[in-house]
């Protein structure tokens, strides 16, 4: 019964990482773009999202659109620093996020910002819908876990709808073509260091609101909650590649990054159920990554030998 529990919250948790996912995703594999900076807007949009809930008593759902605005910003200063002053996109990625840490700091005043419900006009998105649900409803132990996981899939589905419209569009195609064949879309006229910058807004922005969802969830923001992001959505990417391969349409390619996410939260909360120590965490994340790149290897030496 532990264990079923551990993995609904699991699964909870992976719909509001797959924004994340989703994030690196764009700019990975559309932008062809090796983006570090998701670690420090990830942190960002939960710093901001907390600080305006506690600080200011923001309507915890406004706070969002600020947490994805400020993610969003984050990647355009990338893509300044790579287009404009022609820092090669690592190293610019690593400028941004590590930026951030400092910028985070500079939010909260502090490591960390909880955000106490129990204090009067504070909220969270979770217990101001628990809140809308009938008392006995609301009595139930795993409410928030049930409310996180609608919130979760609502925005998750929002977001593929909305992605797969706008790729859809002239721009949306010319950041594609941007990320496949960047000569071929400059000699035909088309401003590929705009489409960057524009490719890592979109990118980060959505990293931004996963990390402002997470820490509604979690009541909690800390300047280090980001450490580690790139390799969990790339993680997220390439489980959700080998489950559901990669002949697939646009829609699909990006409902496979949510449902790797939400697999990758499952695997984590499964070994930590059946006794594994949490600080061998980025172990567990690493042999993930290795053995989901290894599978389509040995699969086609598999196919090759019969």
């Amino acid at each position: 019964m532990n264990i079923l529990m551990a993995i609904f919250g699991a699964v909870s948790q992976g719909l509001l990482w797959s924004l994340m996912a989703l994030g690196v995703y764009i700019t990975f594999k559309i932008l062809d773009f090796a983006d570090m900076t998701c670690d420090g807007s990830f942190a960002l949009g939960g710093c901001i999202s907390a600080v305006f809930c506690v600080k200011l008593h923001m309507n915890p759902f406004l706070t969002l659109f600020f947490a994805l605005a400020a993610g969003g910003l984050a990647g355009a200063v990338t893509g300044i620093l790579h287009t404009k002053l022609k820092i090669p996109a690592i190293l610019s990625g690593i400028l941004t996020m590590i930026s951030l840490y400092s910028i985070n700091l500079r939010i909260m005043g502090q490591a960390n910002t909880p955000i106490n419900t129990r204090e009067k006009g504070t909220d969270t998105i979770v217990t101001m819908l628990v809140k809308l649900l009938p008392e006995s409803l609301q009595k139930n132990a795993n409410i928030n876990t049930i409310v996180v996981c609608f919130i979760g899939l609502i925005i998750a589905i929002a977001a593929i709808v909305l992605l797969y419209w706008l790729f859809g569009t002239e721009i949306g195609s010319a950041l594609r073509a941007t990320g496949n064949n960047e000569a071929m879309i400059r000699a035909l006229g088309v401003d590929t260091d705009k489409m960057k910058i524009f490719g890592l807004v979109i990118g980060n922005a959505l990293v931004g609101l996963s990390g402002a969802l997470v820490v509604q969830a979690q009541k909690v923001a800390d300047v280090g909650m980001g450490t580690g992001t790139i390799v969990i959505g790339l993680a997220s990417i390439v489980i959700g590649e080998v489950v559901m391969g990669k002949r697939l349409n646009f829609a699909g390619k990006l409902g496979s990054a949510i449902l790797g996410s939400i697999l990758y939260r499952v695997i984590v909360a499964v070994v930590l159920q059946l006794g594994m120590d949490s600080n061998d965490m980025k172990l567990l994340t690493a042999v993930i990554v290795t053995i989901a790149l290894a599978v389509p290897v040995f699969s086609k030496k598999l196919v090759v030998k019969n």
